[in-house]
């Protein structure tokens, strides 16, 4: 297809129906606690240990609680001005002048989601094959792989239904979860040591280059495992009463988080010595392993699959509605605008993401995680900072975050220290992710004769 085709207009990419506005608070907060409460933590736990070489590195996952609260009233602020599905898409094009620079800034986060949803997804089913490992030892890289596509394949086929019955799944799932880190924690409560928990090495907090560097690298870690408070905000237009749904979705969701993450990190350092939990490729398995044998090991190996399995779910799910909400502005393939007649989902919009996602699983983890968050953090997050202030000049009604610019400020610095904190090669892929994405609207809209090559008046 020429580059001419890719934009059709509005008319052209009109839906035959609008998604129904199914989705109550108990839906909106399971899909948020599924994304977050995923593998992350699980397999994230040794990786901020070794990045700050102890314990302290519990600094890294409080300081990604505190600036994730913060970018929460941002989400929860523009979700309430804009409840439409796709989310940020919406945000940046009604900021920033959807028929001028709204336009340049609505293309770039499609352009970064058509890579980082398919990574986002796939960072999590890697984490389930790589767990899976833990009861089946044998399995080897590339059958590690195929397995993290295949789930990526097989979630595809399940969420092709309707909102509502899957907010009853992850209700379901979500209460799972939740009993498992709750069964976890208590079980570390009850084994606690203090001293083994908090056995500093020498210089743990001194100030040097390396500490913050490794606070910048176990923030990076914990930010990645808060990641999904904003699921919510991307099916925008499937939330009943969304201006109080919405926001509260977002704003009870990281607290919720934050407290079964700290406690699970007390939990393992009060039981396993630091320096094997870092060296532990299934950490919370090998915990419960010393503390109930083999069988507590298995049992909570296959809570945890269930968990990762849920995230990856309601991830994709969150993901597919971006390119669906792009067709409808005009600014993608007319096709993914289409709903199916009965379920009223967008079903290309979702094969895309579904089969991407899949193709992703043969990248490392580790990459994986690190260019996600970089590459969002250097356009997509900063970004809305600015949108949340320009949007609140248009007057929208809804929700307004407290103590009005101190979150926002809060939230840039807090962004800007990851990127300034990240390996130069994950900075550098994310700087040409901007360009290329720049350079290619610039095309599209020197074809199609749009802004900036034609007055920002023109019909669309």
């Amino acid at each position: 297809m020429s580059p001419a085709s890719l934009t059709h207009s509005v008319a052209d990419a009109t839906p035959s129906a609008a998604p129904r506005r199914l989705l109550g608070l108990p839906g909106a907060i399971s899909a948020n606690l599924l994304n977050m409460i995923g593998i992350g933590p699980f397999i994230t736990i040794p990786l901020a240990l070794s990045a700050m070489g102890g314990p302290q590195a519990l600094l890294g996952w409080l300081l990604g609680a505190v600036l994730c609260m913060f970018d929460g009233f941002v989400w929860a602020e523009l979700g309430s001005a804009l409840p439409r599905s796709g989310g940020s898409f919406h945000y940046l094009r009604e900021a920033f002048g959807p028929q001028r620079l709204g336009r340049l800034f609505g293309f770039l986060y499609l352009w970064q989601v058509l890579l980082t949803g398919p990574m986002s997804i796939a960072s999590g089913t890697v984490g389930f094959a790589k767990y899976a490992t833990y009861l089946w030892p044998s399995l080897t890289g590339w059958e590690i792989a195929a397995m993290a596509a295949g789930l990526c394949l097989l979630n595809t086929v399940l969420l092709w239904r309707d909102v509502r019955s899957i907010e009853r799944l992850s209700v379901v799932v979500s209460v799972i979860v939740i009993g498992a880190c709750l069964w976890i924690i208590c079980s570390g409560a009850l084994h606690f040591d203090a001293t083994r928990a908090f056995a500093f090495p020498p210089g743990a907090f001194t100030l040097n280059h390396g500490f913050w560097m490794g606070l910048g690298a176990a923030t990076l870690i914990g930010v990645y495992d808060y990641g999904g408070y904003n699921n919510v905000c991307m099916l925008g237009g499937e939330v009943r009463d969304p201006q109080r749904t919405i926001p509260r979705a977002v704003l009870l969701s990281i607290p919720i988080v934050a407290l079964l993450y700290i406690g699970l990190n007390l939990a393992i350092l009060g039981v396993l010595p630091w320096q094997e939990a870092a060296r532990s490729q299934a950490v919370v398995a090998d915990f419960m392993q010393k503390l109930y044998g083999p069988l507590g090991g298995t049992i909570v190996a296959v809570l945890i699959l269930i968990a990762s399995w849920g995230s990856a779910l309601v991830v994709l799910l969150g993901y597919s509605r971006v390119p669906y909400a792009a067709a409808v502005e005009g600014e993608f393939f007319a096709p993914f605008a289409k709903l199916h007649p009965r379920g009223g989902f967008p079903t290309l919009s979702l094969l895309f993401m579904g089969l991407a996602s899949a193709a992703a699983c043969f990248i490392s983890l580790d990459n994986l995680i690190a260019a996600l968050i970089v590459v969002q953090t250097l356009f997509q997050y900063t970004a809305q900072c600015f949108a949340v202030v320009m949007l609140r000049r248009q007057n929208r009604p809804g929700f307004r975050m407290p103590l009005y610019p101190v979150p926002v400020i809060v939230t840039l610095i807090g962004w800007l220290y990851i990127v300034t904190t990240s390996k130069p090669i994950h900075i550098a892929a994310g700087i040409a992710m901007v360009v290329l994405g720049s350079a290619m609207f610039l095309l599209l809209a020197k074809t199609r004769n749009r802004w900036p090559f034609a007055p920002a008046t023109e019909t669309l």
